[in-house]
């Protein structure tokens, strides 16, 4: 699970930094010096994958489309866990009051569906018609909003533990500040699992921007080359039989996503104890099985 989703996922961030060298075209390229491209063409020749009804190459728009995603998951997933980590050292080591009300509002947050308030922004911030970067931060402030509460609960609860452990307390004793303690004792063993929690928010980024482009408050087909985008403009083709307009596209969603929640579910499976204890117990039975002699086991040993 772990090999197919890495190799997904690195064949992903390839094309999204190698599209401006791999694709063909630009994203909003409509024409070049044999003149305009024809609308809707069948996949061969000059465009492997068609021309959609705009006369967009198909397959350029979908390898820009990568680098737009991209683009989204580090904006949005890293002030998720700048915000989130912050919080949740501050509530889970001071306590008191500060951290009721957090936790209230954590809790209060997850009320709030992520791509309802992912319009919402979007109408905010680019008023429903975004370009590229008011596209890219009304969907990043979107799930920033949505995913901090995940991130303030896991190292809050951390740092829960960890600030009743014996080396906060011999810091404690030697007159370290609060500050220090979270940050040089406490910070770097309350993050070890944020990698499993990157990977799935970053699946759950690229899925909550492709529906902001899916309903038409994504960003426009001349800033950037979405995945959304495209496949609302496909929906029309699909009655008259033109399929590569919306198949390439929905594609990339899904393989990315899956590559994305591959590598996340492993990296859950592997930092779970239960599984490697089942694991080595499996191993040493295995060990105990061929120690037995190839002639099995006699009989009189058998009985007694």
């Amino acid at each position: 699970m772990l090999a197919a989703g890495t190799i997904v996922t690195l064949a992903f961030i390839l094309t999204a930094i190698l599209a401006p060298v791999i694709a063909p075209f630009g994203y909003s390229q409509i024409s070049d010096a044999d003149g305009s491209f024809p609308a809707q063409a069948a996949p061969g020749g000059k465009h492997l994958w068609g021309t959609t009804v705009g006369g967009y190459d198909v397959f350029s728009r979908t390898l820009w489309g990568a680098q737009t995603a991209v683009t989204v998951i580090v904006v949005s997933v890293i002030l998720s866990l700048v915000a989130g980590v912050l919080l949740g050292l501050f509530s889970g080591y001071l306590g008191g009051w500060v951290d009721r009300i957090l936790v209230v509002i954590a809790d209060a947050i997850y009320a709030f569906p992520s791509l309802l308030l992912a319009i919402v922004m979007s109408i905010v911030i680019g008023h429903g018609q975004s370009g590229f970067w008011s596209g890219v931060a009304a969907c990043a402030i979107s799930i920033t909003v949505v995913f901090v509460p995940q991130y303030f609960r896991v190292i809050r609860a951390e740092t829960i533990r960890l600030k009743a452990e014996p080396f906060v307390e011999s810091a404690k004793v030697v007159g370290a500040s609060p500050w220090r303690i979270m940050g040089r004792h406490i910070f770097s063993n309350a993050t070890r699992t944020l990698p499993l929690i990157f990977t799935l928010n970053s699946s759950e980024a690229i899925l909550t921007l492709a529906g902001l482009g899916f309903l038409g408050f994504g960003i426009e087909p001349t800033s950037a080359a979405e995945w959304g985008y495209d496949l609302n403009k496909a929906m029309s083709d699909v009655s008259s039989g033109i399929w590569w307009t919306g198949v390439f596209p929905g594609a990339a969603i899904v393989l990315t996503v899956l590559g994305l929640t591959l590598v996340g579910e492993s990296m859950n499976d592997l930092n779970d104890p239960r599984l490697r204890g089942r694991k080595r117990a499996g191993k040493g039975s295995a060990k105990q099985r061929t120690a037995v002699p190839a002639g099995g086991v006699d009989s009189k040993e058998a009985t007694a």
